[in-house]
């Protein structure tokens, strides 16, 4: 929810915080770029130390950064606290996937996984119009004031989970491999948001290096390079990349559309998104009853009828048309998102649990700044450009 709650409250944010107009889109990218670089260092923290004290350590963060966001007196202030926010995220998600993975008995992992995964497809959806919402009627701060009893309230139920880490040997974290990881994957994101940036991309690819050369010398690697020799792993991992990057898209793709061609408000924009939103959140529950063996598979077909279906919609598309197309879209790619993370859970062992949701989580995060930058760039002319394209 809070990592897309301001996309709609930015211009008041912008407004009513002293600071340059630059600094604007921070809030945002400065979130995401932090939750999506830390993952795997996070992830393997989990392991090595425990995922449960992990998840309430993230959760502290959180909530803290979520306080000091609502008190922010200036836009400099309030991207740095979301920085904070970016790192408490990143402790959480893995940490938190981890835990349902190892919390069930063999084969109810993957259900509960499911589920929780369509609750947080349903909170990424509703999160733009509630941020909207709440900025119009109460203040933007209300949106993070929002999340502090939430944060509290997640960190009494962390207390009931068991504790589980990696058993085996080893129990360091490799700081060389954690310091080129970290760097590589941020050079990676702002590549990504600035394509034209080659020095982004020679940064990602030498420290890429580094990070392959430091984990081929370490007794305790950050990341075990065997995970990349995983075929089902990486499979999921990468398609499930795609489908989220078409789903950032979609989700706001769709809403402009209404908006600016339909002519319809923000709430009303809003409500004739309800079926599509609880079609996306579908997804999760139905991907948790998907055996391992047959994850890669329906993740193929997933993203070729999201394809199809997006490619049907046109300018000239009627509205009922286009939400029903859009509807089909959300629950195939809701599907393939949650595969993505019940999938990979099923394929590695689970003393590395941790570690691999970390990698599969960073590369998600990372890849919804492909999402937002091709939905951001030129007009809107239809729903086809940036959602169909991440796919195609």
């Amino acid at each position: 929810m809070d990592s897309f709650a301001l996309n709609l409250a930015l211009p008041v944010v912008r407004a009513a915080l002293p600071g340059s107009a630059t600094a604007a889109p921070w809030v945002i990218s400065g979130y995401l770029l932090a939750a999506g670089s830390l993952m795997p260092v996070a992830g393997r923290l989990g392991d090595l130390y425990g995922r449960r004290r992990m998840l309430r350590l993230g959760l502290a963060f959180f909530g803290t950064a979520a306080a000091l966001c609502a008190l922010a007196p200036s836009l400099p202030f309030l991207v740095a606290a979301r920085i904070l926010q970016g790192a408490g995220g990143a402790l959480i998600m893995p940490a938190g996937l981890a835990l349902l993975t190892t919390s069930f008995p063999p084969g109810h992992g993957r259900r509960a996984t499911g589920r929780a995964l369509g609750l947080a497809g349903l909170a990424t959806v509703c999160g733009p119009f509630l941020g909207g919402a709440l900025a119009e009627a109460v203040s933007w701060r209300a949106v993070f004031w929002l999340t502090v009893p939430l944060t509290a309230a997640a960190a009494l139920c962390a207390r009931r989970a068991a504790e589980s880490r990696d058993p085996g040997p080893g129990h360091r974290l490799d700081l060389p491999g954690a310091a080129a990881a970290t760097g590589a994957l941020i050079c990676l994101s702002r590549w990504v948001e600035h394509g034209a940036a080659w020095g982004w991309a020679a940064g990602a690819a030498l420290l890429g290096a580094a990070f392959v050369r430091a984990e081929r010398r370490s007794r305790a690697p950050l990341v075990d390079l065997a995970l990349f020799r995983n075929r089902p792993y990486v499979r999921l991992t990468a398609a499930g990349a795609v489908a989220n990057s078409a789903t950032v898209a979609l989700l706001f793709a769709v809403p402009l559309t209404l908006q600016e061609e339909r002519g319809l408000s923000v709430l009303g924009a809003g409500v004739a998104f309800l079926v599509p939103a609880a079609a996306l959140a579908a997804g999760g529950p139905l991907a948790g009853r998907v055996r391992p063996a047959a994850a890669v598979p329906v993740m193929a077909l997933c993203l070729a009828t999201a394809a199809a279906a997006l490619r049907s919609t046109g300018p000239g598309t009627a509205t009922p048309t286009l939400l029903a197309a859009t509807t089909g879209a959300a629950a195939a790619l809701g599907v393939a998102g949650g595969l993505a993370l019940t999938g990979t859970q099923a394929v590695v062992h689970p003393a590395r649990a941790g570690e691999a949701s970390g990698v599969t989580k960073s590369a998600l995060t990372l890849t919804a700044g492909l999402g937002l930058t091709l939905t951001g760039t030129g007009p809107h002319p239809s729903l086809l450009g940036p959602a169909a394209l991440c796919l195609l």
